[in-house]
């Protein structure tokens, strides 16, 4: 559960809500709908949890559809985030044709409601030629990419970039993530909810459950990775590096996430990681359902230092709320984390599992360096990563898109 914007005054201030309302008077009574392929699991669900019933509050009709797919469509949108990220991937013709022809099953249902709307979000390549099957839109439609587009594998980013530059306008979250378009781009980095079950404040009996559960010895300093069972979060190098760390100082490893319905290579990563435990009793692999949102907050309230070795990364969301609950954290040096761990402040940026290591000893050494940052962290969040920020940026780029002709807008 998440709070009303009234709530969250209490955290940002009462100024900070009042902007938001001055924004949102604007666009009182304007349809918005958001289209993504999951609505569970994943950064950019938990993010439209919270975004479209404030949206609502502000005065905006907004709602939230999810688009099916079968095991091919998942397969080729998969190849699309693995190709995107800068991996050389083949993806057969019969794949590809495949991925037009769901979304066109998808728009056959969502028609009426897509194109009755004053704006349409479509988030990321699962939905996005949903644009081409809708001819008779009367609003703007944005494309919102959520991955790191950096150093796309071409022949793929060419063959999307047919479908998503026709949108009206396209948000990225850094600027080294946008390519060049014929629309207006714009950089919105995601945010957290700090109202909700991951990152409210949990009472202190319910944390050491946590730790009871899992059989996590309160003796010893522990590290915590929390993420999807992906490759491109580099869970085994996070092993790796706990090996190397662990020959100097006793440490417990926590790898814990869950799956997302539009991921099909996760169960395959999982395999990859508890082979690479071999056995250890001090490394735990948890694989969590999607719900679990008390767990997460307890375990990332319950490390030393946070990890999140990402060899490539839209964003981290889990870096944000490893952050608000004060853990410095020792994040890959690649996307979205460079925005978060500023080095040697909120956390290090590493790019080696022997990186990672030494940074490990370093920090469960000096402990007074490990809780300023943690305090810096905590600060750098509530300043930059709330939710509050990221809902005046829409609101902002949604005045823009329809005033896109005129020098000044008066709220």
């Amino acid at each position: 559960m998440s709070g009303t914007l009234n709530e969250y005054a209490a955290i940002v201030g009462e100024d900070v809500i009042g902007h938001l309302r001055q924004l949102a008077r604007g666009l009182e009574g304007c349809k918005v709908v958001h289209v993504n392929s999951t609505r569970e699991g994943g950064g950019v669900a938990e993010i439209l949890h919270w975004l479209v019933p404030l949206k609502r509050e502000l005065g905006l009709d907004a709602s939230w559809e999810v688009i099916m797919g079968d095991e091919p469509f998942f397969h080729c949108t998969k190849s699309f985030h693995n190709a995107l990220q800068g991996q050389s991937v083949s993806i057969p013709e019969s794949l590809l044709r495949g991925y037009e022809d769901c979304n066109r099953k998808n728009a056959e249902h969502l028609r009426e409601q897509l194109e009755s709307a004053d704006f349409v979000v479509i988030h990321d390549p699962q939905p996005a030629p949903l644009l081409n099957f809708c001819p008779n839109r009367k609003g703007k439609w944005i494309w919102r990419c959520h991955v790191d587009v950096s150093r796309p594998y071409r022949p793929v980013w060419k063959y999307l970039r047919e479908h998503v530059q026709g949108y009206d306008a396209s948000i990225w979250s850094l600027a080294e993530f946008a390519q060049p378009m014929p629309h207006p781009i714009y950089l919105i980095p995601p945010s957290i909810d700090p109202l909700s079950e991951k990152n409210r404040e949990l009472p202190q009996f319910e944390v050491e459950a946590v730790r009871s559960q899992f059989g996590l010895d309160p003796q010893r300093p522990m590290i915590v990775q929390i993420s999807r069972f992906d490759r491109f979060k580099d869970p085994v190098g996070v092993i790796r590096a706990y090996k190397l760390a662990r020959k100097f100082t006793p440490l417990q490893l926590v790898l814990a996430g869950g799956g997302a319905t539009d991921d099909p290579e996760g169960a395959k990563v999982y395999a990859e990681v508890r082979e690479a435990s071999d056995n250890d009793s001090d490394i735990h692999v948890l694989l969590l359902p999607n719900d679990a949102h008390r767990t997460v907050n307890a375990l990332q309230r319950l490390t030393d230092i946070a990890v999140q070795k990402s060899v490539r990364e839209g964003f981290g969301l889990t870096v944000t709320e490893a952050m608000w609950k004060g853990r410095a954290v020792i994040g890959g040096d690649t996307g979205g984390i460079r925005l978060q761990v500023i080095n040697h402040h909120t956390g290090f940026l590493v790019n080696t599992p022997e990186g990672a290591a030494l940074r490990i000893r370093y920090l469960l050494k000096h402990r007074d360096q490990l809780e300023m940052m943690g305090r810096k962290a905590r600060q750098f969040v509530l300043e930059n990563f709330l939710l509050t920020r990221y809902l005046r940026e829409y609101l902002t780029l949604m005045l823009a898109v329809v005033h896109q002709t005129m020098d000044r807008i008066e709220l």
